[in-house]
């Protein structure tokens, strides 16, 4: 897989970012969400996760959708 960085202000990409692949996806770096309770209320099927990012991070993408 291939991938760009599209969104993200780190400078040493240790931080919540986006970035657009090859393949036609996103993929989203953020903090994990290891809360119980949110994870529950979430219901994500096995094999899934979720991660927080700033709303700032996806403010950078407006007319980057591909």
């Amino acid at each position: 897989m291939e991938f760009t960085k599209i969104s993200g202000g780190c400078e040493d990409d240790q931080c919540p970012a986006v970035y657009t692949t090859d393949r036609k996806s996103y993929i989203v770096q953020g903090y994990a969400i290891s809360d119980p309770d949110v994870l529950k209320k979430l219901g994500l099927p096995p094999g899934e996760g979720a991660v927080e990012i700033p709303h700032a991070l996806l403010e950078g993408l407006r007319g980057e959708a591909r």
